[in-house]
């Protein structure tokens, strides 16, 4: 066992500033933006001042709703320093859910870029706070959310009742750096510094709590496992808004001194040139960022001979995408990382020297300091090893709890501290996880137990097809049905029967779905996981007229 990391994220970027000043920090390829560690440490201290000189007290709420751009890793790690709660918001949220989220978490402030994509994110806000119009910056007034007080526009451009980034770092220019290592000095690495909103596959999202030692011992331990060193540099495309990003992604890279490229918003082709242009030796990715590079068209004419390590998580893993990053990509010592928001996030990891059956056949195993066990699902009653079960996880990494929700935090984490996950794995005897699927996910059918997972893995093998999610679809004779949504390749020509007649003899009759519908992309969070509850909302719907199409 590694000892645990008994540090605030403000002192662990102070202390990689000084062991390592002139060394790369932050690479922004596109943008030809480059900080050493101790121009970045100077850049977080420069935001941590103006929070402070804003009012933002220790312990306050402070929502950031952004791509992955260097004001967010600034504010990241400066409010990592002053002791602000950082509330990461999903760049894909809409009015509705941008207000439940500020009204819930009780943020006093809010930093936003000015558009994204197609939506504007300024214009949203003055719909949900239609009194920023006429405020004085720093003193807003809303009826709708009365924590509200501060706006920090990302950027120059003026906007009425907000700061621009600039009006920031100028309002910090006052306040001293003894009075910011003060503040620094007062944080305890047991204080919640990061809350993070359920990404709401299965329900109504919750603020998971999560603290300095949470997140700063989880990046340490994510980072060993995939062997990343100081002279690492990582490719970031996953959002920093997610745990995949701030933790696996920014955190790691911190506690071990290693250089963090991100990419601002996902797209192949700019994360390929990226790792070429950098020379990036690590890369992440969920299951759909990963598919997409390796179909870009022109994805053979990009050197990624430099790349060696990463992680792929957030979803089920294929094995066909597992196999083909190590071998077309040259990620010889990817690991597959698995956990939840409510675990900061990992709680199993595969080692870079594991054999590559095991890489692509399991999730990993314990992290460093954590306990993991499989119980008969319902109870605390452990089941013999090879056996099926519900996950639970004990240790540093487990959340403080659901802000404001204590009867939730209740049913997650049991009197004895364990984590229930609500995911069913199968441990073998050397301790390796293989998720077999969500509890919710799972179909039964007469009777028989279906796991999802098992026919995806099947069907990931045919050649026309690109991705599987597979799903129950109440039916009156059975109780349930599986359904198969399918995005085949580009120029396929697929049909029904040709997928059942693949699946015949292969696996049991029960398993081959009744119904199969052609896709080509599936509803998605932010952060790049399959939404399978509005699959299954969407086959519920189909179901009414779906009988007679396949009979």
């Amino acid at each position: 066992m590694s000892a645990i990391l008994d540090i605030t994220i403000g002192k662990l970027l102070e202390e990689k500033a000084k062991s390592h000043p002139d060394h790369e920090a932050v690479v922004y390829a596109d943008r030809n933006l480059r900080w050493t560690y101790s121009q970045f440490n100077n850049e977080c201290r420069k935001a941590a001042k103006g929070f402070i000189k804003a009012g933002i007290k220790k312990g306050e709420n402070m929502a950031v709703w952004s791509s992955n751009t260097p004001e967010w890793l600034i504010t990241q790690f400066g409010t990592g320093k002053m002791g602000a709660v950082l509330v990461t918001v999903n760049t894909n949220y809409q009015t509705a859910e941008l207000e439940y989220l500020l009204r819930q978490s009780d943020s006093t402030t809010i930093i936003l870029m000015d558009t994204y994509k197609e939506s504007s994110y300024i214009d949203m806000l003055y719909e949900i706070v239609p009194e920023l119009g006429t405020s004085e910056p720093g003193k807003l007034k809303s009826s709708r959310l009365p924590y509200l007080k501060n706006v920090i526009v990302m950027g120059e451009k003026k906007y009425p009742g907000t700061f621009s980034w600039g009006d920031l770092l100028k309002l910090g220019e006052s306040v001293s750096e003894i009075e910011l290592d003060e503040r620094i000095d007062s944080l305890d690495p047991a204080d919640v510094i990061n809350m993070q909103y359920t990404s709401g596959t299965t329900g109504f999202p919750k603020g998971v709590m999560l603290t300095h030692l949470n997140i700063v011992n989880n990046g340490f331990n994510i980072a060993n496992c995939m062997k990343l060193t100081r002279n690492d540099k990582l490719c970031i495309p996953v959002p920093f808004f997610h745990c995949f990003g701030c933790v696996l992604g920014t955190m790691a890279c911190v506690s071990v001194g290693a250089t963090m490229v991100p990419v601002q918003e996902f797209s192949p082709k700019k994360v390929l040139q990226t790792v070429q242009d950098e020379k990036c030796t690590g890369l992440h990715g969920v299951p759909t960022m990963f598919i997409a590079e390796l179909n870009e068209p022109d994805f053979e004419q990009y050197n990624l001979s430099t790349l060696r390590t990463g992680i792929m998580a957030g979803s089920n893993c294929p094995i066909e995408v597992m196999k083909a990053v190590i071998e077309k990509m040259g990620a010889a010592e990817i690991t597959i990382a698995y956990g939840q928001t409510e675990s900061s996030p990992v709680i199993t990891q595969t080692r870079t020297d594991d054999p590559i059956e095991v890489r692509v056949e399991s999730v990993g195993k314990a992290l460093p300091n954590v306990e993991v066990k499989i119980v008969e699902p319902g109870t605390n009653i452990e089941v013999p090893r090879g056996v099926q079960g519900e996950l639970c996880t004990r240790g540093y990494h487990v959340m403080k709890g659901y802000y404001k929700n204590e009867a939730a935090t209740r049913e997650t984490i049991d009197g004895e501290g364990w984590l229930h996950t609500g995911d069913l794995a199968v441990m073998d005897k050397n301790g390796y996880c293989k998720i077999t699927g969500r509890l919710k996910d799972m179909i039964i059918r007469g009777g028989e137990n279906i796991y999802p997972r098992e026919i995806e893995e099947f069907l990931y093998t045919h050649p026309q097809i690109v991705d599987v999610q597979i799903v129950g679809v109440p039916d009156a004779v059975y109780g349930e049905e599986v359904m198969a949504w399918i995005i085949p390749k580009e120029g396929a020509n697929l049909n029904a029967k040709e997928i059942r007649d693949y699946c015949a003899g292969k696996i049991s009759k029960h398993k081959i779905p009744k119904y199969i519908e052609f896709i080509s992309s599936y509803p998605m969070t932010a952060s790049g996981k399959i939404q399978k509850f509005r699959l299954r909302e969407q086959a519920k719907v189909l179901a009414q007229g779906i009988e007679a199409k396949y009979l």
